[in-house]
């Protein structure tokens, strides 16, 4: 027997007035579960944009050293309602890590291989500041800079350098202080670069051209034998004066280096009042040796650990108050002179 096949229909009543009615099951269940999934729907649209904000790299910066070192400053946006926050590093061999939070508190951190365990405090941003020797290969006369970022950066190269491969172009470049600065895309970026001059293999540092026709070379004896007489002159000059001036003078000259050096000080002071007592005397003790100091003199003289001594030093980097150079190897801390023209 071959079945019937006809239309379903549903189930439907006329009443006597001729109106239809048509009975639909569920319907009641339907119209509860509608205003929910789009309510989800709604909280999903508005929870992933802010998810995808949360551990993103606002800014970052490299500076090469002329050691072979690389300088990391980095900007993080992170989750505040996270007690901790894990960072990779860009590589294994990490020196003087510091991590600062948004209201400038310096934040406990740990750091295991190439990774770094920090403690937020509720912070929403915090600055990562930390030396790198995985960067940097040496062979030969070049060094080849070799960096896979995960944003854009700007990159500022050693002095005295050149730069003689690039693997692609940079964004902008430009020259800050006799040193190249290069502005440079997300991705893998190689460059290779060598020194002006040959590098000096105890101090890692280039050692000028000594040929006898080069012309800076002339400039500078000559510049030497100008300075040597002039210097000669002066010195004959202040005998003269030395020999007329009464010591009362003198000891009023005296008087008065004494009275500026106190007042260049308290000049710092009064322009960072923030700054920490501990930090005013690392401030004191690098104006008494003459506007600076090496970092490991302020650690012989304060019997501060290595750690510890590099944040109190990058803490008065931030203020505006110290700048820090690379001398021999060994962090150079010197005295803004421009303290008092940003004031």
């Amino acid at each position: 027997m071959i079945p019937q096949i006809g239309p379903v229909h549903r189930e439907e009543s006329i009443r006597e007035d001729g109106m239809l009615f048509v009975r639909t099951d569920g319907i009641l269940e339907t119209m509860v579960k509608a205003p929910l999934i789009l309510a989800g729907l709604i909280i999903v649209l508005v929870v992933m944009p802010l998810q995808t904000s949360f551990s993103s790299t606002r800014n970052l910066e490299l500076i090469i050293y002329s050691d072979g070192s690389t300088h990391v400053s980095s900007q993080i946006e992170v989750d505040p309602l996270e007690p901790d926050f894990e960072l990779d590093l860009f590589g294994k061999s990490i020196d003087n890590f510091v991590a600062v939070g948004e209201t400038g508190f310096l934040l406990s951190e740990e750091v295991i291989g190439d990774k770094a365990i920090i403690d937020t405090l509720g912070s929403s941003s915090i600055i990562i500041d930390y030396d790198i020797h995985d960067l940097i290969s040496k062979e030969g006369r070049v060094w080849t800079f070799s960096f896979d970022s995960p944003s854009d950066y700007t990159l500022l190269m050693p002095k005295n350098s050149v730069i003689v491969g690039i693997s692609g172009l940079p964004n902008n470049m430009e020259l800050v202080d006799e040193q190249t600065k290069l502005d440079l895309t997300t991705g893998l970026t190689e460059i290779n670069y060598i020194f002006s001059g040959p590098i000096n293999p105890t101090t890692n540092q280039p050692i000028p051209d000594e040929s006898p026709f080069n012309y800076v070379n002339a400039a500078v004896i000559g510049s030497s034998i100008i300075a040597a007489v002039i210097g000669t002159v002066l010195i004959l000059k202040r005998k003269q004066i030395k020999s007329i001036e009464p010591i009362t003078q003198i000891e009023d000259i005296s008087e008065k280096q004494i009275e500026t050096k106190s007042i260049d000080t308290e000049t710092i002071f009064n322009f960072r009042p923030e700054m920490r007592e501990d930090d005013k005397e690392i401030v004191k003790f690098i104006s008494d040796n003459g506007g600076k100091a090496l970092e490991s003199e302020l650690r012989k003289k304060f019997l501060q650990p290595r750690t510890t001594m590099w944040r109190a030093v990058k803490r008065l980097e931030r203020l505006g108050v110290i700048e820090i150079d690379k001398k021999d190897l060994q962090n150079l801390v010197k005295l803004k002179k421009d303290l008092e023209e940003e004031k």
